[in-house]
């Protein structure tokens, strides 16, 4: 399995204010840490993620992937909107784990996702075949849409399902329409089966409610585009550990073809990101 979707931080209340001080988020996830839930999850290896918006942080993250193998490959972030960012860009590329880059644009305004000087920054990622990993909320499919639009050459890859607004019992129609769209764009690579867990809005977690989504995820991008991903260690937010999700999926993948579930659990992962 690979694990498409985890973070890493030495944990400090002012740099990760986003953090709850009390949870089990609140200390430092490091190697010894992912070494620790890759293994009792299964997972033989992963794409580490972004979590702080600083250059600093993306070397970081290289780093810690020069001391591993688990860490397949690495998301980072750099400051797309700087006229400037092909000399960062240029100058992580270069590393080959460097996959993808991310920008939270779940914190930003709609507004955010057709700036100009965004739109220059993405379009040098492709020449450096480079793909995108798409952070948005539900409600920001609209945005995101015109966003996929305007970059057609640029692969990439939307994280937890576009965060759903998750109720037990129902698929959000809202969620399933903006879905349906952007599966019809060709540059959408890959959705990550990621961060369900953490979009419950209910008080319990339904487990045939994900599985629901999961389903219609599959349906709607076929077995070619779904990734599975932990999203640890901010999954801890709602489950005790990653095996717990990790078997859940393992479940959701229970009654596919071994080519199907093979491809969701690692064939993908490695195929979009170039692992």
């Amino acid at each position: 399995m690979i694990d498409s979707h985890h973070h890493l931080w030495k944990y400090s209340a002012a740099e990760y204010d986003w953090i709850p001080p009390e949870s089990p988020l609140a200390q430092d996830q490091l190697l010894d840490q992912l070494k620790a839930t890759t293994s009792s999850a299964g997972v033989d290896g992963t794409v580490v993620v972004q979590a702080r918006q600083t250059l600093a942080e993306s070397d970081w993250l290289l780093s810690l992937a020069d001391q591993t193998e688990i860490i397949a490959g690495v998301v980072g972030w750099v400051p797309l909107i700087d006229p400037d960012v092909g000399h960062d860009l240029g100058r992580l590329a270069a590393h080959p784990k460097f996959k993808a880059v991310r920008h939270v644009l779940q914190a930003e305004p709609d507004s955010y996702f057709l700036r100009d000087d965004f739109h220059r920054g993405l379009a040098v990622l492709p020449d450096l075949d480079l793909r995108y990993d798409l952070l948005i909320f539900q409600r920001q499919i609209t945005a995101a849409l015109q966003l996929v639009d305007r970059q057609p050459d640029l692969g990439i890859i939307i994280d937890h399902l576009a965060k759903p607004e998750i109720r037990n019992g129902r698929i959000d129609p809202a969620w399933k329409s903006g879905m349906a769209e952007l599966a019809k764009r060709e540059n959408i690579l890959g959705v990550k089966v990621s961060g369900m867990v953490n979009e419950v809005l209910d008080p319990e977690i339904n487990l045939p409610t994900l599985r629901a989504y999961f389903e219609e995820t599959l349906q709607l991008f076929g077995p070619d585009r779904v990734l599975f991903g932990t999203d640890w260690p901010v999954c801890l937010l709602r489950v005790d550990s990653s095996e717990i999700w990790a078997d859940m999926v393992r479940g959701f993948v229970s009654e596919l073809s071994l080519e199907e579930s093979g491809a969701i659990l690692h064939d993908n992962a490695v195929r979009i990101y170039g692992l």
